[in-house]
């Protein structure tokens, strides 16, 4: 369990006010300008050495993404930070808390990150509906600015840098990040063909990084504390670090809470959230990381460890670190089609096996709810799943496809139980 000492979002909960003199206090804002006079190739050294990876849902390595970034005295062009703020995936919280309770850690972060890639402003592109969380941020920009800490000579570093909040309009797609720039842009949100990728051809066309909420809200406490200090916690050199779990569904007390990567689900849920609703044996199955990972069923839930590696080798993934937990009363077959739904609704249109799939998915799902299909077609929806995962331009088409796998792999008795029942029903 982790050390209280060692936690970064100390008022994740907002039992303290979100404003500059209370963050303060907290740690915030503490010696910035030096972190920055170390130099651009120091924060970049000291973030590869955390071995902090990206927490919005990919995984990848935040040091090495801010060094893909040109040398900004070479490129000709602005250089961006963009800030995914969006967070639609469904039972993912974390962000959303960031932006309500510690918005300075995320302008904080936004400063030392920007300077790191040679930019001089950062977009945070928030989801429509956080219209209060949205709202604090605006607030804590604006002291920030007063204070002297954003604009120039931002924090007395000599670097000047201006951050500009976003209002999305709610769209799921705007969470993948070249759809995030197109919306940003005035254009339709749709997903970009990669290459160019963002750090040469970004935003308005120059080299662009974007980063997850929680990825820059915690660079400030990794460079005052020190890489090998975050590469310590967690379970292994690619697992380092804390991790924000946000944990729903059918627990006693639904909660998001800071913890060492590489937790036990079975510790995670019992200690934070007091268990499984009837009792861990009444557990059916859960979604480790946001409603796009597969379902992992009660057996591999006693073991498992929460972490990007361990849950890839269980057949799901870490994602956002959504957990969302279903006890025996659940029809994961209905709540699959449910998610099925989800998909088929925000898919933007652009890829034909996305487009057409996500639909064909739902509605053989409700189907398969119903038990008004046949065996075989149980195999036909796997495959399915597999003509659409890897042939889209973003991940959405995975992200439909997943859900289904993970049903269809570790739950197929049950569908096959339905669909036997419709007949016998129906002779």
């Amino acid at each position: 369990m982790l050390d209280d000492k060692d936690r970064i979002f100390t008022n994740i909960y907002g039992w303290e006010p979100f404003g500059l003199d209370a963050a303060r206090k907290r740690g915030d804002w503490d010696g910035t300008a030096d972190l920055i006079k170390k130099g651009r190739p120091w924060i970049i050294d000291e973030m590869k050495k955390s071995g902090l990876r990206g927490r919005g849902g990919a995984g990848f390595p935040t040091g090495m993404k801010w060094s893909f970034m040109p040398d900004p005295a070479k490129s000709g062009k602005p250089h961006y930070l963009v800030v995914n703020a969006d967070e639609s995936e469904p039972g993912t919280c974390k962000d959303r808390d960031i932006l309500r309770y510690e918005p300075h850690k995320l302008i904080e972060g936004c400063l030392l990150a920007g300077f790191a890639m040679g930019a001089r402003a950062a977009y945070i592109y928030v989801r429509g509906e956080f219209y209060s969380e949205a709202s604090n941020v605006v607030r804590a920009i604006k002291e920030a600015y007063g204070a002297g800490l954003l604009g120039k000579n931002a924090a007395g570093s000599g670097w000047d840098f201006d951050v500009i909040l976003h209002r999305g309009a709610g769209a799921y797609i705007c969470g993948e990040e070249t759809a995030l720039l197109n919306s940003l842009e005035g254009k339709k949100g749709e997903p970009r063909n990669k290459p160019p990728f963002p750090a040469m051809a970004g935003l308005y066309s120059c080299p662009t990084t974007i980063n997850n909420v929680e990825t820059i809200a915690v660079a400030p406490t990794i460079l005052r504390r020190g890489g090998a200090w975050f590469a310590g916690l967690g379970r292994d050199e690619k697992n380092t670090g804390t991790k924000l779990f946000c944990i729903s569904g059918h627990v006693e007390q639904p909660c998001n809470v800071e913890e060492e990567m590489g937790i036990p689900l079975k510790e995670l849920l019992e200690k934070h959230c007091g268990g499984v609703r009837g009792g861990w044996d009444n557990l059916l199955a859960v979604i480790p990381g946001g409603s796009s990972t597969p379902m992992l069923p009660k057996e591999m839930c006693d073991t498992v460890l929460m972490d990007f590696d361990r849950l890839r080798e269980a057949g799901s993934g870490l994602g956002t670190a959504a957990v969302i937990v279903m006890d025996k009363s659940t029809d994961l077959i209905y709540a699959i089609a449910r998610l099925s739904q989800f998909y088929m609704h925000e898919s933007c249109g652009q890829c034909t096996p996305c487009r057409e799939g996500s639909g064909w998915l739902w509605r053989t799902m409700m189907r398969m709810v119903r038990g008004n299909a046949t065996v075989d077609e149980i195999d036909m929806l796997f495959e399915m799943t597999k003509e659409i995962e890897g042939h889209t331009i973003c991940a959405l088409g995975d992200a439909a496809a997943w859900p289904v796998q993970g049903l269809i792999r570790h739950f197929r008795p049950a569908m096959e139980k339905r669909i036997m029942e419709y007949r016998k029903a129906a002779a």
